[in-house]
């Protein structure tokens, strides 16, 4: 099996989601011995949310300015660094709860930390991705990297997690910290090259060779912003790899080639309105569950297990799902899905219909989130890939914390079913606003 996915994508491609698989269950455990270590220690709610939100802060303080040395450093050797460094962290919270010498500042430091890491290692890896696999391929791999995440980090690192933290405290950021170094073990053996820079006059078309003036005219003419002329339509652009500019600079640079391309960005503000009308709701999903559904804690997992095999079924049919339909169909019937998805949970209270859409939620998810990653591979040239993948991870990391600051007001103002329909209402003009520009997708 093994030689067989090596042949197909490459030996480099099975490393990274060799890599990608380990790290995965690793997060998970994390994730879910995170809050139980904080609870350990004081009941107080806002201090185990306080732990989710040392670890999101980085993306909101840094995933720009990451994104800027992703594009300057060596991303396969950024990777290996951050994950040693990540490794290291864990082991010294695991060696801090088993000497019983854990604190708050200390997991909220460690957190803090972590989150740091993800602003650098995730956005060097979504840029490192498209060295290893031919175009044609990307969707495929993707999908892969997609499944291996759902059923490591959503499926069996939760139990696992929890399981271990029963056992002993230590055990999960052991774990976790054993998976970043075997992540990194595994990145150091990919072979693939960074493209070096080269001068501006060895200018380089990264799709087509056609000059930007033959393709705009020259009252719309996009900026040359570090070498990158950004299309102000939906055309490809042409790269020029140049000597590194102030980080400033280039941090404007990548904001503004995303800005001037039609179709990332209308889907990097989709993405951010969505997540804010998704995890609006999902933030008092527990308690919709307890209240609206009348289920237990069991009832609650189970649902989050459906969530999670839909997702699992989308990571498997999503390369067919582009081939057959084409990224435009799917990106405006995964906007449909949110409307209804939304609309059905704030309508119903039978939990079978809620398991069936959360499902096809799942599926929907996945598969936007593999198109999507293929979309933005394929069209931002690779001197500028890690700057436009750290804005678009920018807004929507910035679109959740919003969402969930929103969902608990309005919940507590109002009922508990309210976010979910001003989250229906909020996608509906979402989709209505968005469904001419998808088009060209």
């Amino acid at each position: 099996m093994r030689a067989f996915l090596s042949a197909r994508l490459g030996a480099d491609f099975h490393k990274l989601w060799t890599a990608s698989a380990v790290s995965n269950v690793g997060d998970g455990i994390t994730m879910a011995a995170g809050p139980l270590l904080v609870a350990s220690l004081t009941g107080d709610p806002a201090a185990v949310a306080g732990a989710v939100f040392a670890q999101q802060l980085p993306w909101v303080l840094i995933a720009l300015i990451s994104g800027v040395y992703v594009d300057r450093l060596d991303r396969r050797r950024l990777v290996i660094v951050v994950n040693v460094l990540r490794g290291l962290a864990l082991a010294v919270l695991a060696a801090a709860v088993a000497a019983s010498a854990v604190s708050l500042p200390l997991i909220y430091v460690v957190f803090f930390l972590l989150g740091v890491g993800e602003t650098l290692a995730d956005t060097a890896f979504f840029a490192l991705l498209p060295a290893t696999v031919r175009p044609e391929q990307l969707a495929t791999a993707n999908s892969r990297l997609a499944s291996t995440t759902v059923l490591g980090n959503q499926i069996l690192a939760k139990p696992l997690g929890g399981w271990l933290f029963a056992v002993g405290a230590a055990l999960p950021f052991a774990a976790d910290a054993l998976t970043f170094l075997v992540a990194a073990v595994l990145t150091s053996a990919v072979r693939t090259a960074r493209p070096k820079r080269v001068p501006a006059s060895d200018r380089v078309p990264v799709v087509d060779p056609v000059p930007v003036s033959d393709r705009v005219p020259v009252s719309d003419r996009a900026a040359v912003v570090d070498g990158i002329a950004a299309p102000d339509s939906d055309e490809p652009a042409t790269a020029t790899a140049t000597a590194p500019a102030g980080v400033r600079a280039e941090m404007i640079a990548g904001i503004r080639w995303l800005w001037r391309h039609r179709v990332l960005r209308t889907l990097a503000v989709v993405m951010g309105v969505a997540n804010i009308a998704f995890c609006a709701p999902f933030a008092v999903f527990a308690l919709y569950v307890q209240q609206r559904l009348d289920l237990s804690e069991v009832g609650y997992g189970v649902l989050l297990t459906a969530f999670g095999i839909g997702g699992l079924a989308g990571s498997t049919l999503s390369p067919w799902l582009q081939a057959r339909f084409g990224a435009p169909a799917l990106l405006r019937g995964g906007l449909v899905v949110e409307v209804v998805t939304h609309a059905v949970l704030a309508a119903t209270t039978w939990p079978f219909a809620a398991g069936a859409i959360l499902v096809v939620f799942g599926l929907h998810t996945v598969n936007w989130g593999v198109t999507v990653s293929t979309l933005f591979q394929r069209a931002v040239p690779d001197e500028l890939r890690g700057r436009v993948g750290s804005v678009y991870a920018f807004v929507q990391v910035g679109g959740a914390a919003v969402g969930s600051l929103l969902g608990g007001l309005i919940a507590w103002a109002v009922t508990i079913t309210t976010p979910f329909w001003v989250a229906a209402a909020a996608m509906v003009v979402v989709t209505a606003v968005a469904w001419r520009p998808l088009r060209a997708a």
